[in-house]
């Protein structure tokens, strides 16, 4: 006799933003082979309804709402149309994002205000939007996509890094706020470099071709831990080893770290220069390639290679630890 029980999440409703591509796009794949019904919302319609109809080939609801994260009126209709599915929002997972690399000083000034709309102010309308309905049923989880980038800066990234680190800023707050009520989770996934197609779309003025550097992670794996989170609520995930890695390391040596990464990427931009000047995706919807993964800079890695690299992160961190160490006898 099969096994008929159904999935944890069948019949839950789940939304996503920032579903056209990329990590939204991962997610929604995953949490519609986990029997969810789901609320996928972008700016860009035609490639959020090209995400829709891939998951809507799992048997489940799939609503697209075409929403700018940045605009408050659109992202409360966007939780008045997850209502209307099953009468409640199981999980809310605030994915959508963008960012710019460049000289602070040189990249337009409503770039920089687009990426903390989007970032930052977009995390915000969605928790407003979603918290009392979360109330109003007693139980729900928001998981916010926050990345290793809310723990330490990205080197010419600015504005990137203020949203980052105000998001963060914004989860530990809301996690106090919840406190009573044991069925509301406010969760946090501070994963690291990602395959994704995101950093096709990022804004340019640094003259240098953008790929993502290793190590980086296949946005699969996020989005699975992003299922086991909706599963199971933790307060901060940490979904692969270099995440602990890097936070950990910058908790020890901020200044070393902030120093040698950016004089390390402003010395490639003093060769480069020859890409164009770029907004990308941050003043309008995203095009190009809207497929989960993107360009790297290194080929995927094998087992081994992966394995190697934790090694030499390892060997790097009791390194600089015991530095700090011999120092402070000194």
């Amino acid at each position: 006799m099969k096994n008929s029980k159904k999935p944890y999440l069948f019949g839950k409703t789940v939304v996503i933003t920032g579903a056209s591509s990329g990590i939204g796009k991962a997610a929604a794949e995953a949490f519609a082979q986990e029997g969810a019904d789901l609320v996928l919302a972008a700016r860009g319609e035609e490639a959020l309804n090209e995400t829709a109809e891939i998951c809507r080939k799992s048997g489940v609801e799939v609503m697209a709402v075409p929403t700018d994260m940045s605009s408050p009126e659109e992202v409360y209709r966007l939780a008045e149309e997850a209502v209307k599915i099953n009468g409640r929002i199981d999980c809310w997972v605030n994915n959508a994002g963008v960012l710019a690399f460049g000289k602070f000083e040189e990249i337009p000034i409503e770039v920089t205000d687009q990426i903390i709309k989007t970032n930052l102010l977009g995390y915000l309308h969605a928790a407003h939007a979603v918290l009392p309905v979360f109330k109003r049923q007693k139980k729900g989880i928001l998981i916010n996509n926050i990345s290793i980038g809310g723990w330490m800066p990205a080197p010419y990234g600015t504005a990137y890094t203020a949203s980052k680190f105000g998001i963060r800023g914004m989860v530990e707050t809301l996690q106090g706020e919840v406190s009573d009520f044991p069925d509301i989770h406010i969760c946090a996934m501070y994963q690291g470099f990602q395959k994704s197609s995101g950093i096709e779309h990022a804004a340019n003025y640094s003259g240098i071709k953008l790929s993502t550097p290793p190590p980086s992670f296949d946005p699969r794996e996020l989005a699975a831990s992003m299922v086991k989170t909706a599963k199971n609520p933790e307060q901060a995930v940490y979904p692969d080893w270099s995440s602990v890695v890097f936070k950990n390391l910058y908790e020890l040596f901020p200044g070393p770290i902030r120093s040698i990464s950016s004089a390390a990427l402003r010395m490639v931009m003093k060769k480069s220069g020859n890409e164009e000047n770029t907004s990308g995706n941050i003043l309008g919807p995203s095009v190009g390639n809207m497929k989960i993964n993107g360009k790297t800079l290194l080929p995927s890695p094998s087992k081994a290679l992966k394995v190697a690299g934790a090694g030499a992160m390892g060997i790097l961190a009791i390194g600089l630890l015991s530095l700090s160490l011999l120092k402070a006898r000194k």
